[in-house]
Order: C-alpha cells, then sequence, then structure tokens
C-alpha cells in the first residue's frame, strides 16, 4: 500500500469552507464535538485528520478505544456509542477565523442536533468556542451542570496541535476522566 499524497498549501486552501459529514446517529452514549474542520479534514473527509491533531491519541489514551484509530477508521466509533460532530461545518485554517455570530448560530444547531440524535452525553473540545457558542464567558472546562439540555454537557480541551496547552499524555488523562465520570463502557 503506497503512503497518500500530501497536499500542498495551494491544494489545501481549495477545500476553505468545505465541510464533512457528521459521525452521528440517534441514541449515542457520547457525542464529541469539535471546533470545526481543518482544511486537511476537509482535503480528507475525515475529523480530526490534521496531522498532528492529538484527538485519537486521546481517544485511546483515555480508554474511549481499544486501537489507535486513525482518521479513516472513524465511522467504527459509531459502532461504540460514539459520534462526531462540529460547532461550525465549514473548514478554515484556523479556528480563530470564526466569527462570533457563527459560533453562536453553531450553537444553537448543536442544540437542534442533540434534540435530534438524543446522545446521553456531549463533549464540546474547546473551552473558548464554547464560551462564545452558548454565552458562558466564564465557565470553565468540565461537566456544564448549568446548561439544560437533553443531554449531559462537558467540555474538554481542545485536542489540536496547535493548542499547546495540554500535552499527549494530559489529554489521555481528561479524556480517561471524562470517560469514568460519564462510566461509558
Amino acid at each position: 500500500m503506497s503512503k497518500p499524497k500530501t497536499p500542498t498549501r495551494t491544494e489545501l486552501l481549495e477545500f476553505a469552507n468545505h465541510t464533512i459529514p457528521d459521525l452521528i446517529a440517534p441514541d449515542l452514549k457520547v457525542l464529541f464535538c469539535g471546533i470545526n474542520p481543518s482544511l486537511y479534514s476537509a482535503y480528507t473527509g475525515h475529523h480530526f485528520a490534521r496531522p498532528g491533531n492529538r484527538f485519537w491519541p486521546a481517544l485511546y489514551g483515555g480508554g474511549f478505544s481499544d486501537t489507535l484509530l486513525t482518521p479513516d477508521q472513524g465511522a467504527m466509533l459509531l459502532a461504540r456509542g460514539i459520534g462526531i460532530t462540529n460547532l461550525v461545518a465549514r473548514a478554515t485554517i484556523a479556528a480563530d477565523e470564526l466569527s462570533m455570530d457563527e459560533l453562536l448560530t453553531g450553537g444553537q444547531g448543536l442544540v437542534a442536533k442533540i434534540q435530534e440524535y438524543r446522545p446521553r452525553t456531549v463533549a464540546i473540545l474547546g473551552i473558548s468556542a464554547f464560551r462564545t457558542a452558548f454565552n458562558k464567558p466564564h465557565s470553565v472546562l468540565g461537566s456544564q451542570q448549568d446548561i439544560l439540555l437533553p443531554a449531559s454537557l462537558w467540555v474538554l480541551p481542545n485536542p489540536s496541535g496547535l493548542n499547546a496547552h495540554y500535552t499527549p499524555t494530559e489529554l489521555s488523562r481528561i479524556f480517561g476522566e471524562f470517560r469514568q465520570a460519564i462510566a461509558f463502557n
């Protein structure tokens, strides 16, 4: 099997504003919600696909999967009761390109998805995006008890390789603590 071609910057820029489909189904145990897809994710058509993104290692390190999955194996998560969506569907170079209005609209869209698909728990991956999308400027990571949704709501760190606040080991620990708190098995 040959190694996939690494896209050029020009090729990636062609995927600005593209979208990728949610990995979602009714009655999931947990729905992970990213901020928005990277250009690399739009290019590949897979969530958290940008090299250096630590979502897949954190998922494995936290005990949500038995093996270290790759982005192209994401659909396997549905059988384990895990889904993936984003606050904003359009791909960008970086999340800071998103407007406040896009994030607020994304929060409303996420609430609609939660009402339609009824996941047991939702984990938004990124505190700054959460604060904007839900107008909760003082929120901290963890369980969001004061937000009334038909699912329990948590905020975890953004696993992007651009987020230097957390090491891969810390992300795995946090994902593991989250898994235990929601009694995911």
